[in-house]
C-alpha cells in the first residue's frame, strides 16, 4: 500500500477491524519511511453480473430493478420494506453464489416467484401475472390452480 504522504510502498498494519457491517475491513497503517499514519479499506471485488434478456440483449444486473419489482408485487400487502429487502438480498445472494457471470431473466423471475410463493401468495400471483404475461383469465386460473395444488400437497406432507 503506497503512503499518501511520501509515496513509500512499505507500511505496517497497526489495527484492523470490520467496517460497514462486515462488508469491508478498515486498516490503520503506519508508513515505515515517514512514520505518518493513514487508513485503508479492503472490500470484496464484485464481479459484474450480466442479465440476458428474453431478446438476447445483455444488461448489467441492477439490484434496484429487482427490489422495485418486489415492491410493486407486495404493494398494499402487510409486508415491511425490511422484509422485501431481505427477500431481495436472498435472491441476489443466490444469483451471485451460482458463480455464473451471465444470468437469464427467466432464472431471476423463477427465483422471485419461488421466494414470493413461500412468503405471500397474493404477491406471488401479482408477480406471476406480469412475469408470465397472462394473456387471459384461463392462464391466470391455471396458475392459481397450480398454487392451490402446491399448497394442498404441502399440507398433506405436513400431516405425515
Amino acid at each position: 500500500m503506497r503512503c499518501p504522504f511520501c509515496g513509500c510502498v512499505e507500511s505496517k498494519v497497526i489495527d484492523s477491524r470490520a467496517a460497514e457491517e462486515g462488508s469491508s475491513i478498515r486498516r490503520r497503517r503506519e508508513c515505515l519511511s515517514c512514520g505518518r499514519r493513514f487508513t485503508t479499506y479492503e472490500v470484496i471485488e464484485q464481479i459484474p453480473l450480466m442479465v440476458i434478456k428474453k431478446d438476447g440483449r445483455r444488461v448489467i444486473f441492477e439490484r434496484n430493478k429487482l427490489l422495485n419489482g418486489l415492491i410493486k408485487a407486495c404493494e398494499k400487502r402487510p409486508i415491511s420494506i425490511d422484509t422485501i429487502e431481505m427477500i431481495t438480498d436472498k435472491i441476489e445472494k443466490e444469483i451471485r453464489n451460482s458463480m455464473e457471470r451471465e444470468i437469464p431473466t427467466q432464472m431471476i423471475g423463477e427465483l422471485v416467484m419461488k421466494n414470493l410463493r413461500d412468503f405471500d401468495q397474493v404477491a406471488y400471483v401479482r408477480f406471476a401475472s406480469v412475469y408470465r404475461q397472462f394473456a387471459d383469465i384461463h392462464n391466470f386460473m391455471r396458475e392459481l390452480e397450480h398454487l392451490m395444488n402446491l399448497q394442498k400437497s404441502e399440507g398433506d406432507h405436513d400431516k405425515k
